[in-house]
């Protein structure tokens, strides 16, 4: 037997017993389809699918949560803007790198900073992509942004 991706071969096997449905719509609020950067007059929509998020695993050798939780505080910019294009380039056509950096210093030209980076766009962006619950995406915000005052 061979191995394959997924669990498609195990769940259709019948094994015996009597299947529930149960409605998980009526249990959790669907979460926003995306989270929206704006910069200047545009709007990007951000939002991590699975194939980016392996794309970013295989690059980094390491899980996206690890990416941004960086042992010595704020991650690499490189690696901020490279999440930001793995969210951007399926939503927003011609979103390369280089357009990403672009964007970011347009973003810093209305105010912006690496710490908002971080915490008003990478991760409101996790959170739309299923990383986190709303809860807890909006409690690491809170904390993002409380450590941002003390600096």
């Amino acid at each position: 037997m061979g191995y394959s991706e997924g669990l498609d071969a195990e769940i259709s096997r019948e094994v015996g017993e009597e299947k529930k449905t149960v409605d998980f719509q009526e249990e959790k609020s669907k979460r926003r389809p995306f989270h929206i950067w704006a910069v200047g007059e545009n709007m990007y929509r951000l939002k991590l699918k699975a194939s980016m998020i392996g794309a970013l695993e295989r690059k980094y050798g390491k899980n996206v949560l690890n990416l941004v939780s960086d042992e010595e505080g704020l991650p690499p910019l490189s690696v901020m803007l490279t999440i930001i294009q793995a969210a951007a380039s399926p939503w927003n056509h011609g979103m390369d790198y280089n357009k990403v950096k672009t964007v970011y210093d347009e973003w810093c030209d209305y105010g912006g900073n690496q710490m908002e980076l971080l915490s008003e766009i990478i991760m409101p962006t996790l959170v739309v992509s299923g990383f986190f619950t709303k809860k807890q995406g909006d409690m690491m915000m809170e904390e993002l942004k409380s450590m941002d005052e003390t600096i």
